[in-house]
C-alpha cells in the first residue's frame, strides 16, 4: 500500500476486535506458567554502519510520484534500523535490520508530500522459542522454534518535526511450523502503532554517499493479542503476555539514513 500525504496528519484511532483464541494445549500452557522470564531489554548496540549499504536497494524507490513535482527536489530515502523490541512479556534484544524506503519532497502548492515504498526485514529468532525454554543447541525440537518478522501495517507518516520522527504501523508475523502462515501480532485493522521520538541529535557519518545516524524509541505503544494462530492462539498470547497496555512494551533503535534525489535515479 502506498500513501501520499501533504503534511503530518493525526492518526485515526483504529478499532478492531481481537481474534478469539481457539483451543489450547493444557500441558504447554502449564510449561509456560513456570518458564523463566525473558531477559530485560538491552540498551544500545554495536555500531553496524559498515553493513548498512548492503541493505540499501534503490530499486525499492516509489515510482508513482505526485503529478507536477520536480524530480530533482524529491528524494528516495532509505532507512536501515537496528532495533531492540519488547512486546508484552517477550524481549528480542537484537532484531535483524528493518529497511524502510519512501520518497518525499515539495508538492506544486509548496507543501510537503511523501509516498511509501517498502518495508523489508528478515525473521529474528525469539529467545526461548514457542514455550519459553532455553534453545536446544542440538536441534532436537525444531517444531518448538519461534521467530518474529516485522511487516508494514498499512500506515506511515515520516514527516516528523523536531524530536518527532513520525509514525509507522507494524504487524509482527510469528514464524513457526506449528502456527501456520497467518499468525501475527497486529493486523491491518488493529496494528502495532508506533509514534517514534528522537533520542539525541543526528550524526552525519558521510557526505558522499550521504549517511546519517540517529536514535529513536517508542515506549507508549500498545500491543493487541495475537490473531490467526489456530489452536495455539491462547498459548501464543500467554507466552507474550498479550494484549499489552501502554508501558508494557517498547522499541528502541539505531537508524541509518541515506538518500538519492530522483534525478540521480533511472527514470521510471
Amino acid at each position: 500500500m502506498k500513501t501520499n500525504k501533504t503534511k503530518p496528519v493525526a492518526r485515526n484511532r483504529r478499532t478492531g476486535r481481537a481474534a478469539a483464541g481457539v483451543g489450547t494445549v493444557a500441558a504447554a500452557v502449564a510449561l509456560l506458567a513456570t518458564a523463566a522470564q525473558a531477559p530485560a531489554l538491552a540498551q544500545g548496540a554495536a555500531d553496524p554502519a559498515p553493513d548498512v549499504f548492503s541493505h540499501v536497494d534503490y530499486g525499492d524507490c516509489p515510482t508513482d510520484l505526485p503529478a507536477g513535482v520536480d524530480r530533482s527536489k524529491w528524494r528516495c530515502e532509505v532507512t536501515v534500523g537496528y532495533s531492540h523490541v519488547k512486546l508484552g512479556g517477550i524481549s528480542v534484544p537484537d532484531m535483524k535490520p528493518i529497511t524502510l524506503t519512501h520518497a518525499e519532497g515539495p508538492l506544486p502548492d509548496g507543501t510537503s508530500g511523501q509516498v511509501f515504498g517498502t518495508l523489508r526485514a528478515d525473521a529474528t529468532p525469539v529467545p526461548g522459542g514457542l514455550l519459553g525454554r532455553t534453545a536446544d543447541p542440538a536441534g532436537r525440537n525444531p517444531l518448538l522454534g519461534l521467530a518474529i518478522r516485522p511487516e508494514y501495517g498499512g500506515y506511515a507518516d515520516f514527516l516528523g518535526t523536531g524530536t518527532d520522527k513520525g509514525a509507522l504501523d507494524l504487524k509482527f508475523r510469528l514464524v513457526s511450523p506449528l502456527l501456520g502462515e497467518r499468525c501475527t501480532i497486529g493486523t491491518d485493522a488493529r496494528p502495532v502503532a508506533l509514534h517514534l521520538q528522537k533520542d539525541g541529535p543526528s550524526t552525519w557519518l558521510s557526505k558522499n554517499p550521504p549517511l546519517v545516524r540517529f536514535n529513536a524509541y517508542d515506549q507508549t505503544l500498545t500491543v493487541p493479542a495475537a490473531a490467526d494462530c489456530g489452536p495455539l492462539t491462547q498459548l501464543v498470547n500467554h507466552r507474550f503476555g498479550l494484549p499489552a497496555e501502554t508501558g508494557e512494551s517498547r522499541i528502541t533503535y539505531t537508524a541509518y539514513y541515506t538518500f538519492k534525489t530522483y534525478d540521480q535515479l533511472p527514470a521510471a
